[in-house]
């Protein structure tokens, strides 16, 4: 029989409950964003719909909906909804988590959901305790992480579960939940419209980077400080109800490749303002600007070559003194070389050539050395014949004697008309023009 008090502890252990806890969705139709994957007729929807969730894996940012949607998957398919953080929990807990939901399943038929928050905490021993039960269909494993699950999870419970990757709610979904919340009486802050400007919330909309529940906390933390004289949630209060977000970088994980490979795709891309803003991003999170420097080196000999062969001259000069000089001012010195390399005219064909004659060899298609190319400096070598013919270049007009130098005829380098690699590609279309083709070799 329920107690006297209890509908009144159940409200005020509601009230205690962040803003952000209270006005998570019960429903899809409540859930905010993510309509790559579950909007009409995308595949976890079909899922849904053909009651066959099997496990699945969600991957993204916080504050992105992965624990609501969890919650609304369970209150969908009525399974019982089995929570463990892999940051805190054991192998004896998950253990337990699955006795328990072996004995619900034949019991009462209740299929359980376990949803394990922030898997990639658990080792790959750990991950592989889940594998039987999740094969037998004891449990549906939701597995929550912020970390990309191909570096972080076992191969085995990849490839058994289908992944979902999160993205940061737009500034659209997120305004919606904060107007939502601001007027609904049963879970939110239950005040009218207007005690709210409609330039504080589009502020947190954008500032919170796609993060629900930050937006929300914030917009918490200003109403309920409201007071008599300022009864209204402006854009200045707003900006003081928010903190300063924490790059989200893992020196180890996906952030650092994707954020690098932005960096390195922009200056390719000859756009050096989002090159700035990626090399920003990387040293604010603390990335080692040595590793940086060396990216930029590649790039410089990669991507921009011969077009320009300054740029690996700078960026070498840049690697250098980012050695020498360090942190903080060495940020000077990257943001020299980026714009530079991003604004150089680009050109791979030197990096093309090369990998074209390393193939090459690699398929051994191994040349002989032309005897005329050989060294004749030892004694001996005359006997042999090393040496000639051998024609030397400076001794004839223009420094170029018409000489095989390969003893087949293969171009690998072939210049593009950007930047100083033009002039290159006249001088060399040139003399190939002016050169004979090798003669066939006797039998």
């Amino acid at each position: 029989m329920a107690g006297l008090f209890d509908k009144e502890e159940r409200q005020h252990s509601e009230a205690a409950r962040p803003l952000a806890a209270r006005m998570r969705p019960r429903t899809l139709d409540e859930f905010a964003g993510q309509q790559h994957f579950l909007g009409e007729g995308k595949l976890l929807r079909r899922m849904l719909k053909a009651d066959r969730l099997g496990s699945m894996i969600f991957y993204g940012p916080p504050g992105t909906g992965k624990t609501s949607l969890g919650e609304v998957i369970a209150r969908q398919t009525r399974s019982h909804f089995e929570v463990l953080n892999a940051a805190s929990a054991g192998v004896k807990e998950l253990r337990a988590a699955l006795e328990a939901a072996r004995d619900r399943l034949a019991a009462s038929g209740e299929r359980t959901i376990l949803f394990v928050d922030e898997l990639h905490h658990f080792n790959r021993t750990q991950q592989d305790v889940l594998l039987p039960d999740v094969e037998a269909g004891v449990v549906s494993l939701i597995a929550a992480t912020t970390a990309n699950p191909f570096f972080s999870l076992a191969s085995a419970l990849i490839s058994r579960s289908q992944v979902f990757e999160f993205q940061a709610l737009s500034p659209a979904d997120i305004l919606g939940l904060l107007q939502r919340a601001l007027t609904d009486t049963e879970r939110g802050l239950g005040q009218k419209p207007e005690v709210a400007t409609e330039e504080a919330l589009a502020f947190l909309a954008e500032i919170c980077d796609g993060d629900a529940r930050r937006a929300l906390t914030a917009l918490e933390i200003g109403v309920k400080s409201l007071d008599v004289e300022r009864p209204v949630f402006d854009l200045e209060i707003a900006q003081e109800s928010i903190q300063k977000k924490a790059v989200l970088y893992d020196a180890k994980g996906d952030q650092h490749y994707d954020v690098t490979s932005a960096f390195i795709k922009s200056m390719r891309g000859s756009d050096p303002d989002a090159a700035l803003y990626w090399l920003a991003r990387m040293l604010v999170a603390g990335e080692d600007p040595r590793f940086i420097a060396r990216r930029m080196v590649i790039l410089a000999a990669e991507d921009v070559g011969n077009a320009d062969p300054q740029a690996l001259v700078l960026a070498n000069a840049a690697a250098e003194a980012t050695e020498r000089v360090g942190m903080p001012e060495c940020r000077i010195i990257l943001g020299q070389a980026v714009t530079y390399l991003a604004c150089a005219p680009k050109s791979n064909a030197a990096y093309l050539a090369i990998d074209a004659a390393i193939d090459d060899v690699k398929q051994q298609r191994v040349v002989p050395v032309p005897v005329h190319l050989k060294d004749s400096h030892y004694f001996g070598a005359k006997r042999l014949g090393h040496g000639e013919g051998y024609q030397y270049a400076h001794s004839h007009a223009g420094g170029w004697v018409d000489q095989d130098y390969l003893g087949v005829e293969k171009h690998y380098y072939e210049p593009t008309n950007r930047g100083h690699e033009q002039h290159i590609k006249h001088r060399l279309d040139e003399l190939r023009a002016r050169r004979r083709p090798p003669e066939a070799p006797h039998e």
